[in-house]
């Protein structure tokens, strides 16, 4: 009895370390430069193409993943060092690539924080985005309004995580 029972708890915890190794997950940053002239209450975009997910996929749309989330967005400050994000009153970040329809990942309304970083909401209705990161010429737009005019420049970071599967 005792041997059936560690068997069975053996092959659970192999199920989990496999689902964990099978399931892929990677990073990817784009750097948003607000300068002092960019004017308060007014959305203003910044564009930034996605090289490093393509080293992930080699490049091309034969990648072997599939069901292709954002599972983690952030946004931080850079520079200045010990700047705050009190500036920024929202943001919204949008993916999209060569053929494939910009998509709404992941947006932040009423930032409020004088914190230097702060988690992004997950935009979970555009489904999978197998189409657009395993295409050439991933693009992350990112969109924000500030709160206020900033006294200096300031460097954010948007940081995004996706999660994926391989391909049986």
């Amino acid at each position: 009895m005792w041997s059936m029972a560690a068997v069975a708890s053996i092959a659970l915890v192999s199920c989990g370390a496999v689902q964990s190794i099978v399931q892929n997950t990677f990073p990817y940053t784009a750097n948003v430069l607000v300068s002092t002239g960019v004017p308060a209450n007014k959305e203003v975009s910044s564009t930034a193409t996605a090289n490093n997910v393509q080293t992930w996929f080699g490049g091309n749309n034969n990648a072997q993943i599939k069901d292709v989330r954002i599972s983690d967005a952030k946004i931080s400050v850079v520079s200045p060092t010990g700047g705050d994000l009190s500036a920024l009153k929202s943001v919204k970040v949008y993916i999209s690539s060569s053929g494939t329809s910009e998509k709404l990942v992941a947006s932040r309304n009423d930032i409020s924080t004088s914190s230097s970083s702060v988690n992004l909401d997950l935009n979970g209705d555009n489904g999978y985005l197998d189409s657009v990161v395993k295409s050439s010429g991933v693009t992350v737009r990112t969109v924000y309004e500030l709160r206020n005019q900033v006294s200096s420049d300031m460097s954010l970071r948007v940081a995004l995580n996706f999660s994926s599967v391989p391909v049986n």
